[in-house]
């Protein structure tokens, strides 16, 4: 396998090869189990129960244990091959979906239907207080979307098991991840009484190793005329002197932009469970020149040379997206530079911009305020108008106050994505623990707002990630999971040099598939890759039929969170072509056309090209947790997210596959899996206990007989 450097594993190697090692942190609480009550029973039907729960115990130790040894391999010549359908039925586009259902809605008035409340409403959130569009796409496309009708059961499965997120209600924004004496924080856009957008103040939450959380009360609510209409988006500075300075905006009964400045009330607190609000809110207005409602989303502050802090905040001009610069000596007195760090023509508004340095020698993340001569800075911001993250590589001068791009292609805003699905509004923050930039995205919904309502929650966060310049092409970054999540990782199973042929698939067995961490490597056949001629096809995922559309040398990966019958899959996979250059490029995409057959979520086909450099094998890496999937390809340089959400490929039920879908070639994979468990340390520890409690048992049982 390949890990984030470009490192291979052979198939008995162990997985090796992240940026950062780990020790897993202690959880802090051991399961402690009481003996039952005595009972007065027959002998033999007392032994017969222990020896029924010490099988139970056993088998909890067992799960929870990742025994790597235990490995199934499957040689797909031995089983043989199943034909994939070749044209699978393509899930209706988006434009199919709105013909068909203004069709319906046609025929029911004909017929004397009413609604009946089945329809989603079209209600539009957030863009009349100034903030992005938090209804989904199909208010923006003008449909009211048939409600499909989801049971109770299918909503409970679509919340997910180890990614960030409340308890209830909606969420968006990250905001304010800092780590202080020992905990994680992490703040969050949060509506406390809905799960739709409105009410917003800041949830909260603290952790030990970034997966498993433990809800706070909410660190700030609306109740001042500066934040009265909400508590937006802001990053927290750690000083020299040990304080904490959050900036955040604010917007007023008017819908005015402001920026405002808190501070924990008691520094001694690790958990900053409590939050003051700066008496001489707010510290900045809208500049002449800006609109009110374009003046959002302070950075972390960076420390200059000259001995002065800066931030820069997000806005436009037109429809060009700029960054603003802000110098301070004190956080509560603002100075405006006469330059914005950057510009960029028909970009929109920017929101929730993030500025920092990455290392092009090291493997540690850097503090927000290092500069230097081996340094590279990312300016990244999330567009207003098409709702995606955007970043670029450059450098900073300091002394002018401005960023440079490395490349005009891939400016801010029309060149390099985070995320190529579902991620915006990302913010980074400085580990100064275990010296990494570690990196939040929040994931929006992708169903109907009648369904969130009914399950009672939207929205969640990426699993952290972190973020490393790409040493061997020197041209993007690299995103990775936290390493903390591999100490959830249970029951590993290798399947190992699997020959899949040209449109084949090979099951995988590994029962429960709706929790997974997979790692795979595929190889394509040389020699139809040398004989594959020069062709002027254009290919791109979005423009694709997804999975279903077949070339020479792709599509092939992995279909997860599939039914038995193939009625809902999703593929994640790459497709080659050779260009009229004669040059091979290299597409990773996830297709969720197919992923439900509920009428009530968008289904598209997410991804870009990706760099593969001589000598590298095809990686992917792919996070199954119920309705969200995060994929990532060649050690992280291309990352998609989707939120999928099938009616039958639920619990027992989720199947995984490997696929190739490719004409010409025939394809060799080697795939590693694990089960993911939200609290492996205590299961194991319940199991334990349980053994020596029955144990205790069955002694007293065997004195008595």
């Amino acid at each position: 396998m390949v890990g984030p450097t470009g490192s291979h594993l052979d198939s008995g190697e162990s997985f090796t090869g992240l940026p950062y090692s780990y020790n897993a942190l202690s959880d802090g609480a051991e399961s402690t189990l009481e003996s039952p009550t005595n009972r007065p029973r027959p002998i033999r039907t007392g032994l017969l129960v222990i020896s029924g729960l010490l099988v139970s115990a056993l088998v909890m130790v067992l799960v929870g244990v990742d025994n790597t040894r235990d490995v199934t391999i499957i040689d797909a010549k031995a089983r043989g091959h199943v034909p994939l359908l070749h044209e699978p039925p393509l899930a209706e586009s988006l434009e199919v979906q709105v013909s068909r259902g203004k069709q319906q809605a046609a025929m029911e008035r004909a017929m004397g239907i009413s609604d009946l409340g089945l329809r989603v409403p079209q209600v539009s959130r957030g863009k009349a207080k100034g903030v992005s569009e938090k209804a989904n796409r199909f208010l923006n496309s003008g449909l009211r979307a048939l409600a499909f009708g989801w049971t109770d059961e299918q909503l409970r499965w679509q919340r997910s098991a180890y990614h960030f997120q409340p308890k209830e209600n909606w969420m968006n924004d990250p905001n304010g991840p800092l780590y202080y004496k020992g905990w994680y924080h992490f703040f969050y856009q949060y509506n406390p009484n809905a799960a739709v957008w409105g009410n917003i103040v800041w949830g909260h939450a603290v952790s030990k190793d970034l997966i498993k959380w433990r809800h706070l009360p909410i660190a700030m609510t609306a109740d001042s005329w500066y934040d009265i209409d909400g508590v937006w988006t802001g990053s927290a500075t750690l000083l020299p002197d040990g304080q904490i300075a959050m900036l955040y905006t604010g917007s007023t009964s008017e819908s005015v932009q402001v920026q405002n400045l808190a501070y924990p009330a008691d520094l001694s607190d690790p958990l900053l469970i409590n939050w003051v609000k700066y008496p001489g809110n707010p510290v900045l207005l809208p500049p002449p020149g800006i609109n009110v409602k374009d003046f959002r989303d302070p950075t972390t502050a960076w420390y200059t040379t000259q001995g002065k802090w800066r931030i820069t905040i997000g806005s436009k001009k037109n429809r060009t997206g700029i960054s603003l610069v802000y110098e301070t000596d004190d956080f509560k007195h603002f100075k405006l530079l006469d330059s914005v760090l950057h510009a960029v023509p028909g970009t929109g508004m920017w929101e929730c911009v993030d500025f920092y340095p990455v290392s092009l020698i090291d493997t540690n993340g850097m503090d927000t305020s290092v500069n230097g001569p081996h340094v590279k800075h990312v300016l990244k911001a999330s567009l207003d108008d098409d709702k995606k993250d955007y970043y670029a590589l450059g450098s900073h001068d300091e002394e002018r106050g401005v960023w440079i791009p490395d490349s005009t292609v891939n400016d801010v805003g029309i060149g390099l994505r985070y995320d190529y699905g579902k991620f915006y509004a990302s913010k980074t923050f400085y580990d100064q623990e275990k010296k990494r930039r570690v990196l939040w995205g929040w994931i929006p919904e992708a169903d109907s707002e009648l369904a969130d309502i009914k399950k009672g929650w939207a929205s969640l966060q990426a699993i952290p990630r972190t973020v490393l310049y790409d040493q061997s092409t020197g041209a993007n970054l690299l995103q990775w999971p936290v390493d903390e999540i591999e100490s959830y990782r249970t029951n590993s199973r290798d399947f190992v040099n699997v020959t899949v042929r040209p449109g084949a698939f090979v099951p995988l067995h590994l029962g429960s598939a709706d929790e997974l961490d997979i790692m795979a490597e595929f190889e394509v056949d040389r020699e139809a890759l040398e004989k594959l001629p020069p062709s002027n096809e254009e290919y791109s995922c979005s423009g694709s039929g997804g999975a279903a559309q077949r070339g020479a040398l792709g599509p092939f990966g992995l279909l997860v969170l599939a039914a038995e019958d193939f009625s809902e899959h999703t593929p994640v996979y790459f497709y080659v072509n050779k260009g009229k250059d004669g040059n091979l490029k290299t597409f990773f995409c996830t297709d969720i056309l197919r992923s439900s057959v509920a009428i009530d979520v968008i289904k598209d086909v997410y991804g870009s090209t990706i760099p593969v450099l001589k000598g590298e094998k095809l990686t992917m890496r792919i996070l199954v947790d119920h309705s969200i999937v995060e994929a990532f390809a060649q050690g992280g340089r291309t990352c998609i997210t989707s939120r999928v959400y099938p009616t039958k490929a639920i619990y027992g039920d989720t199947k995984v596959f490997l696929f190739n879908n490719a004409t010409d070639a025939t394809i060799t994979a080697s795939v590693r899996t694990w089960q993911m468990s939200p609290s492996p340390a205590l299961q194991v520890s319940i199991g334990l206990h349980l053994l020596l409690i029955l144990f205790t048992f069955f002694k007293i049982g065997f004195h008595c007989s």
